[in-house]
């Protein structure tokens, strides 16, 4: 009797327990709307997809919000496995050693396959230290593209099967949108992004010295050059005619262009997912304008989006986790599917081939787009973007381009003003980043 006692004990002992305890896996992201839904069925179909780890993706705040809470959580020794930082924190991040955990070294560690090479080499190089050390994982890299309302266009007896190529021809084109009735005819989304670095890259012109960054943290702004002062005017000059109409900083000009309300954006090629899921009417992608007298324009574009850092201070057994997930999202299936409901760049070559095999280009013209202006042969001036105090610059480029976009400053006094004001905050990151 006693003996089937204990056998009957230990028997409901197993019926309640589990097997094995799955280990919990926190990522947290900026990821909002359609690429929040995004997000979480990443998260899921890897849950699904074994037993041992579970993700869970927590939505913190913006971009900016989320790094700050993470530098918080992490003095307070409670940050996430994962944290989703956009490409303009890089340099912060390659920064704070002790930190993170780079990438390669994490999936090295859990015995998973990791092959830079594979991925797109403008990415990989992007979020790669001059040691050759590959130190994030590319989630949704991205680059700005011209989108424009197909609808709006025919309406004002404009070619709907092409966008406008050059920035004269945008000019034309607001114009016999706005004698249409457009009130918006064309704005622009991330306005330091768009009009200043991957304007600088299309045209093959210093952003900052020093690569850009990527040589070296004694890099200095360059964005008061002639070709900067111009572009920044002939903007200025369609705001006072009403051809161009500033929407708000980010990725707050968006909803403009859903609506119908602005009829060309320049954004994120991020975007795609959003207007495919909500326009209401017929819509085109295109690269991005560029002016014909420049030699050597249109050069390519810039990364853009963000990429995944792994946390320090975490158990061995977290760390398989997180290496095997990474696995997971970057298989060519999980990586191509992405890319077709987001617009984010397929980061990997063979995730591109696999999108291109499927006809997917084919029946969704435009859709390519991100993908060929950020293949392009790059150079010295065009490789990226990477400078410290990022954040803080990106703020300085929205204030002063709002100065401008109001009448108050004149494109030199605004670009001058980003210049001395985006340098003292280079000087104050080398300064605290000379060890």
């Amino acid at each position: 009797m006693k003996l089937k006692f204990v056998a009957a004990c230990a028997l409901a002992v197993a019926v309640t327990l589990p097997a094995q305890a799955q280990t919990e896996i926190q990522w947290w992201h900026s990821m909002t709307a359609v690429n929040n839904e995004w997000v979480n069925d990443l998260a899921k179909q890897f849950n699904e997809s074994q037993k041992d780890y579970k993700v869970v993706p927590t939505y913190k705040g913006s971009y900016d919000e989320s790094m700050t809470a993470s530098i918080a959580a992490f003095r307070a020794g409670n940050a996430p496995h994962i944290l989703q930082v956009f490409e303009v924190g890089t340099a912060t991040m390659m920064a704070s050693k002790g930190a993170i955990v780079p990438v390669g070294q994490v999936m090295k560690d859990a015995g998973e396959k990791f092959d830079p090479a594979g991925y797109i080499s403008a990415v990989a190089g992007y979020y790669t230290a001059p040691n050759g050390q590959m130190l994030s994982f590319p989630l949704n890299s991205s680059t700005t593209i011209f989108y424009f309302n197909k609808d709006a266009f025919k309406a004002a007896g404009l070619p709907t099967d092409k966008a406008p190529s050059t920035w004269p021809e945008v000019v034309v084109a607001a114009a016999k949108l706005k004698a249409s009735g457009h009130k918006c005819p064309f704005t622009t989304a991330w306005q330091g992004w768009t009009q200043l670095e991957s304007f600088s890259a299309w045209h093959n012109v210093e952003f900052a010295s020093r690569s850009n960054g990527l040589a070296g943290l004694d890099a200095r702004m360059k964005v008061n050059s002639p070709l900067h002062v111009r572009h920044i005017e002939n903007l200025a000059n369609m705001a006072k005619q009403g051809l161009f109409v500033y929407k708000g900083r980010g990725n707050v000009p968006e909803a403009s262009f859903i609506s119908g309300e602005c009829a060309m954006i320049n954004t994120s090629s991020g975007f795609y997912g959003n207007v495919a899921k909500n326009a209401k009417f017929a819509y085109g992608l295109a690269p991005l304008p560029y002016y014909p007298d420049v030699p050597g324009a249109p050069q390519n574009t810039v990364i853009g989006g963000a990429s995944l850092w792994v946390m320090s201070g975490k158990k061995p057994v977290d760390y398989k986790g997180v290496a095997k997930f990474f696995s997971f999202i970057s298989t060519p299936e999980v990586q191509s599917a992405s890319h077709k409901r987001t617009g984010y760049l397929p980061v990997t070559t063979a995730a591109y081939k696999l999108t291109e095999d499927s006809g997917f280009y084919k029946q969704n013209p435009g859709t390519d787009v991100a993908v060929t202006q950020m293949i392009r042969k790059v150079t010295d001036k065009s490789r990226g973007i990477r400078l410290g105090n990022y954040v803080q610059v990106r703020a300085i480029e929205d204030e002063e381009l709002e100065q401008v976009w109001n009448g108050k400053k004149t494109a030199k006094e605004a670009l001058d003003a980003i210049v001395t004001r985006g340098n003292e905050q280079l000087e104050r990151f080398q300064k605290a980043n000379k060890g």
